[in-house]
């Protein structure tokens, strides 16, 4: 199945907090887009992987993208090295997507700068054609995607650009809240991490909020890139 777009986290909910509003926006005008988590987020203090599992499952159907995967690597112990990236090159190819979203390359989760790196070198290694791999026994074609983007996380880095997502934000804070046992809840009894304070909630919207106020638009999210970017016409800018 070939897709528009892939969005790819290292855990469970890091693409909805950073990029869900962009991929609501791009289905609602007809892309298609899959998810690919890398991780279960077994090592999170709240929850556990099963039910990160069937959250995620929720999240991606109130997106309403077309497919979502787990790779299944070991939460903070997963490497970029090259038994890692021939199965991140597999979904590459198998889902041939044009853009790929990825974590952001520095944060606060070490796993977030180790995916960003994981991730593009996968990208570029995927356009190998001496590479070769496999999909449940089907030999694969060599492809690279025209465009690497990493979202914004924790660290709150400057982007490159942003997409306004104003129309989105409220399919992007249910696909967020569709991870119960991650963020605030008043009455649950799980332990307190830095992620489940009411506080943290609220900053998801208003720093989309922010972006949003510096190019005008009522909410966006942001992204940086590595490749120098270009637009049709001058008039592609808003």
């Amino acid at each position: 199945m070939k897709v528009d777009i892939l969005a790819i986290g290292a855990h469970p909910d890091d693409v909805e907090l950073s990029c869900a509003g962009t991929l609501a926006k791009a289905i609602a005008t007809g892309k298609k887009v899959a998810i690919l988590d890398l991780t279960l987020g077994e090592l999170g203090t709240r929850g556990s992987a099963e039910l990160r599992t069937q959250e995620a499952q929720n999240a991606a159907a109130v997106l309403g993208v077309a497919q979502r995967y787990n790779l299944g690597f070991a939460d903070g112990f997963f490497q970029n090295d090259k038994e890692h990236q021939l199965k991140v090159i597999e979904f590459i190819r198998l889902l041939q997507p044009e853009i790929v979203l990825c974590n952001a390359t520095s944060d606060r989760h070490p796993d977030h700068g180790r995916a960003a790196k994981l991730v593009a070198e996968s990208c570029f290694l995927s356009g190998l054609i001496k590479i070769q791999t496999t999909h449940q026994g089907v030999s694969q074609k060599a492809w690279r995607p025209k465009q690497l983007y990493h979202y914004i996380q924790w660290n709150n880095a400057a982007p490159d650009f942003v997409v306004d997502i104003s129309a989105q934000i409220e399919i992007k804070m249910n696909a967020v809240v569709a991870y119960s046992s991650q963020f605030f809840k008043p009455d649950s009894n799980e332990p307190e991490t830095p992620i489940s304070s009411e506080n943290f909630l609220n900053s998801i919207r208003y720093r989309a909020a922010d972006l949003g106020r510096m190019v005008g638009v009522a909410y966006a999210e942001g992204f940086t890139t590595s490749r120098l970017l270009a637009v049709q016409t001058i008039s592609d800018l808003i």
